[in-house]
């Protein structure tokens, strides 16, 4: 077995590439419409879909928002430099709502950000896990 995807729905699909893609460097990996079903699915993520984990984005097209409830946590990426992804995400006009720095009780340097629908994703910079291999 093996991870696939992450599906997170987005009341704007557009505003949502623009972010995960513009923001965060993923790329567009496949996108279908549904009409049908009134809805749209598009797939984001760092390398393929062979390989890699992605995250599947799910636009429900009479749906404009959603509430995030309180089970959902967030995503986590692996960044060389926390310090600089948060000054690229403000640059490019995104949140950062936790600055790059140690967390508390570790040595792990950490940041967060969140996507225009309010989802957080975690930096984690590169090699300051204790015991990571970088």
């Amino acid at each position: 077995m093996r991870l696939l995807h992450t599906m997170l729905r987005v009341g704007n699909l557009e505003r949502s590439l623009a972010f995960y893609q513009e923001v965060l460097g993923m790329q567009l990996l496949r996108k279908s419409d549904y009409p049908a079903g009134r809805f749209t699915l598009a797939f984001v993520g760092y390398g393929s879909e062979k390989d890699q984990a992605v995250l599947e984005l799910t636009h429900n097209w009479d749906t404009e928002s959603y509430d995030l409830g309180t089970g959902y946590g967030h995503i986590a990426v692996e960044v060389d430099d926390a310090y600089k992804a948060c000054d690229a995400v403000r640059a490019k006009g995104g949140k950062v709502t936790r600055e790059a720095g140690p967390m508390k009780h570790g040595t792990t340097v950490i940041a967060f950000v969140e996507d225009p629908d309010g989802y957080k994703i975690e930096f984690i910079q590169k090699g300051s896990r204790r015991g990571a291999h970088g």
